[in-house]
Order: structure tokens, then sequence, then C-alpha cells
């Protein structure tokens, strides 16, 4: 029987730009899912046009708040990713050059 691998340890930081990253991919997912609740509204129910399209308007602007906030923060911890993993202008290496013959 194999021994149990032992728990994956993830920086702070890196979990939350992590999970960040997978809500700026789901929001399109459930801003679409929301978007077509109206096409179920209008099979039984007193919703009019006019309810619908403040819902729909509603809607396109809590995705746009909510796009908003996660772009922030986000931007700044993918700006701090690329930002550390850039080599010192210093520690630059020169390649060797090819000999003669």
């Amino acid at each position: 029987m194999k021994s149990p691998r032992p728990p994956l340890f993830l920086e702070r930081s890196t979990y939350r730009r992590r999970r960040l990253m997978d809500a700026a991919r789901i929001l399109p997912v459930v801003g679409f899912v929301l978007i077509l609740l109206p096409v179920l509204w209008t099979r039984g129910s007193d919703v009019g046009t006019a309810g619908e399209a403040v819902y729909l308007f509603g809607l396109w602007a809590v995705l746009i708040v909510a796009a908003a906030l996660l772009s922030g923060p986000l931007r700044s911890a993918l700006r701090r990713d690329v930002q550390g993993d850039a080599p010192d202008a210093g520690t630059e290496t020169k390649a060797p050059e090819p000999r003669g013959s």
C-alpha cells in the first residue's frame, strides 16, 4: 500500500490569486445563465416585458461592477508576480562566444 502524499502547501497570495482567476473565469458563465432566466419567466408568471428589461439592465450593471471589482486585485497580483520573476539587471549572464577555427 502506498503511503499517503503530504498535503500540498500553497502560499496565501498564490492561493488568493488563483481563486480570483477562477472567479474571473466563471463570471461570464454565471452572467449567461442569469441572462437566460427571463426566458423561463415568460412561461407562467406575471412579469412583463418592462420587468424583464429592468432585470436585464440591472444584471448588466451588476456584472460590470463585479468585473471591475475582480480586475483590480487580480491586475495588481499579476503585476507583482511578473515583477518578482524578472531577473535583476546586475545578474545578467553573457552567452559564451563561439570559438573560431
